[in-house]
């Protein structure tokens, strides 16, 4: 019996190569991986399953159409409207491009490895797609950090805001984060310093050790991922430092106010009418009444109308510095899976956790999009200007201007960006004294004139 089959073994191979065809069937290698023939690389269903593979090839597929058409959304409307065109608004383009090119060139190439079961496109493709993977998370987290390093300067150091970011600073900021995002890379690239490959063991293409054993990636998490992770824990913590102590002085200070009684208010006031020389004539009094009357009304009026207008401005600033916190950490969220399965199953003991692993890592592509629209209500107004197509002009980020007959303002560009939540700061300081009494709320006291008191 076994000589016969020998002998048929022997019979088809002699057909086979009688015949010039080359055998497309995959070999068992000695570590039991399923290995091809004229370089492809091993079957991923020799580990993943394949409705498994299906489900992750139909996720990726969603979250590749989803991330397109968010992000390229997202770009139109703050690049369309006014009303959200500001420094972070600069930050959250780039982040938005970083993660249109990763739906656009990554994951269809990874759609299809789910679908066919193994990578088919050669080592060339896996090489340069790796790169782009790799590049394009970069950017997106060093855009997150520098939008949470925006956020606690206009928010703590508000008096250095306009002299930082400038439109120039702002440029070289973005081109730096894809430099270096991008240029960290390069050693990798061209095999210095590890090399991208096909990792047989995870079914993916990724960093590899080179021939000397040396591999970038744990220079990598440390210096591009712990290491921004880190300073945007900073920032946001003396963020809401400084928001609670703020907030805290707000309550102090309006309760010092309820406890003076209503006329030593007036009379402290020196706009008004009481405050006026007892030693004049009746006529001179009268008119002196009615002036300072007028003139309360009218300062009552615009101090009301700032006052609203500056609320409001604090309450948007505010929820950017929510929402930026919310991307940052469904950020986190969607790299952990992934980190974690790769320390704690090496050997793909468990596909499914990997599999997970690779859809969270894709979803963060597509994820930030929806943040804006559920957290911010400017963002979701810009969303419809582009879909139903409202008019609107399509203006750059510059320091001032009006659009469709409103005026706006960018905070980055203006001096007047300390009318918003950062105003509320400033009441913890002392007050001056009444002869030499300055305007708390202005982010360069110093250089206005000091209100002398009648």
């Amino acid at each position: 019996m076994d000589e016969l089959i020998n002998r048929t073994l022997e019979r088809f191979d002699d057909e086979r190569w009688s015949n010039g065809t080359t055998s497309v069937l995959p070999t068992i290698g000695t570590s039991g991986e399923m290995r091809a023939e004229d370089g492809d690389f091993p079957d991923e269903t020799s580990r993943f399953s394949r409705p498994l593979l299906t489900f992750a090839a139909i996720a990726t597929i969603t979250i590749m159409v989803t991330g397109i058409v968010g992000n390229l959304l997202t770009i139109v409307a703050l690049l369309r409207c006014p009303k959200v065109r500001n420094v972070a608004a600069a930050f959250i383009i780039s982040l938005c491009i970083a993660d249109c090119l990763f739906c656009i060139i990554v994951l269809p190439f990874n759609a299809i490895r789910f679908i066919q079961g193994t990578w088919m496109h050669g080592e060339t493709l896996c090489t340069l797609i790796t790169f782009m993977q790799y590049g394009s998370v970069g950017v997106s987290l060093l855009c997150i950090t520098m939008i949470s390093i925006n956020r606690y300067i206009m928010i703590a150091h508000y008096s250095i805001y306009p002299k930082v970011y400038k439109t120039s600073w702002i440029m070289v900021m973005i081109i730096a984060c894809w430099l270096f995002s991008y240029g960290f890379q390069l050693p990798t690239l061209f095999g210095v310093w590890g090399k991208f490959g096909y990792n047989h063991q995870l079914g993916t293409c990724s960093i590899l050790p080179d021939d000397e054993g040396r591999s970038s990636k744990t220079a990598m998490f440390i210096i591009a991922f712990i290491i921004p992770c880190m300073i945007i824990v900073i920032c946001y913590s003396r963020i809401f430092c400084v928001v609670h102590k703020s907030d805290k002085r707000m309550k102090n200070h309006s309760k010092s106010q309820c406890n003076i009684p209503n006329n030593l208010r007036s009379a402290a006031d020196p706009a008004s009418p009481l405050s006026a020389g007892s030693s004049s004539s009746a006529n001179n009094n009268s008119i002196s009444y009615t002036a300072s009357s007028s003139a309360v009304k009218v300062a009552g009026a615009a101090r009301s109308a700032t006052d609203a207008r500056d609320a409001k401005a604090r309450r948007n600033e505010w929820r950017i510095t929510k929402m930026v916190l919310a991307i940052f950490l469904s950020f986190v969220m969607c790299y952990l899976p992934i980190t974690i399965s790769k320390i704690v199953d090496k050997n793909v003991s468990v596909p499914v956790l990997h599999i997970i692993g690779y859809i969270m890592l894709y979803l963060s592509a597509c994820i930030n999009p929806i943040i804006y629209v559920i957290m911010n209500k400017q963002y979701r107004q810009a969303y419809k200007t582009v879909i139903f197509c409202k008019p609107s002009r399509l203006l750059g980020f510059t320091h001032g201007g009006s659009s469709v007959g409103e005026k706006w303002k960018d905070i980055g560009y203006s001096y007047n960006h300390s009318r918003t939540m950062v105003s509320q700061v400033s009441i913890a300081e002392p007050e001056s004294p009444p002869s030499s009494r300055l305007r708390q709320d202005s982010p360069h006291p110093q250089h206005l004139v000091a209100i002398q008191d009648s």
